[in-house]
């Protein structure tokens, strides 16, 4: 069997893949949801969910740092991997060990491909087009609520100390468009820049993400005491994971708007 990644990297396998190890936590998720669960022989320590995945895998690293021996002794038939998630030089090391496919999603569109890709190569094309037509079905209702949403210039933070910014290259951009935001982060080509809280000033709304820097509602007050934006805390997961938890995205992205 052959088969192209989303980097248009060609990889054969001989047989569907039996053995996974996926270096990547959103697609971890999306593997479980396609009934891959057992086939899963190694997992991050940032791959939260399912929440009891973790204590019956494999843990072999992060996701910019993994432990190449233990990989190896998983015997794995392809690894998991993705453009922004994973360094290039683990790529290359991994590439020794087995195959590697690697995701590159920046557009909900890009994640239909991702998931539709999955049950081609792991044989589940009935369970990932199930997956896929939710998420369709889901987001164009959301579109139709947010179509009377007024625009609203945002600013989403995703680390503090210093502060930066979700910016205009990156699938959590796409998002914030979906749910008429319009990112204050001018450059396209700057995708975690640090901002200076002179830029809050411009916002009409803060987003503090729950992850990578995890902010609480303590941060929420401390900032809202000091701008006159919204301030509210977003679940980063929704904004972030581009794989099967789409499919719950949406209603959630609804209930940050009715807290108005």
């Amino acid at each position: 069997m052959e088969c192209v990644d989303q980097l248009n990297r060609a990889l054969k396998f001989e047989k569907t893949p039996s053995r996974i190890v996926s270096l990547v936590p959103s697609q971890t998720e999306l593997l479980v949801d396609l009934g891959l669960r057992s086939q899963i022989v190694g997992v991050t320590k940032f791959c939260l969910h399912p929440a009891d995945l973790r204590n019956k895998k494999n843990i072999v690293g992060g996701t910019k740092s993994v432990k190449l021996n233990k990989v190896k002794s998983l015997q794995p038939d392809i690894i998991i991997c993705n453009k922004e998630e994973n360094t290039e030089e683990m790529v290359l090391q991994l590439e020794k060990i087995a195959p590697v496919w690697i995701s590159d999603v920046n557009s909900v569109s890009d994640s239909f491909k991702m998931i539709e890709a999955f049950g081609e190569i792991f044989n589940v094309s009935e369970k990932a087009a199930a997956i896929n037509t939710k998420i369709a079905s889901e987001l164009q209702a959301f579109q139709e609520f947010a179509s009377d949403l007024p625009l609203r210039k945002v600013l989403y933070l995703i680390w503090k100390n210093p502060y930066m910014a979700a910016g205009r290259d990156t699938f959590i951009n796409k998002l914030l468009a979906i749910n008429n935001f319009k990112n204050l982060i001018e450059d396209p080509k700057s995708r975690y820049p640090e901002v200076n809280t002179e830029l809050f000033k411009e916002a009409d709304v803060v987003l503090l993400s729950t992850e990578p820097y995890p902010f609480k509602e303590a941060h929420v007050l401390k900032l809202q005491n000091e701008i006159e934006a919204e301030v509210l805390l977003v679940d980063g997961e929704y904004f972030s994971w581009y794989g099967s938890r789409l499919q719950n995205a949406f209603k959630y992205f609804k209930t940050l708007h009715e807290k108005k």
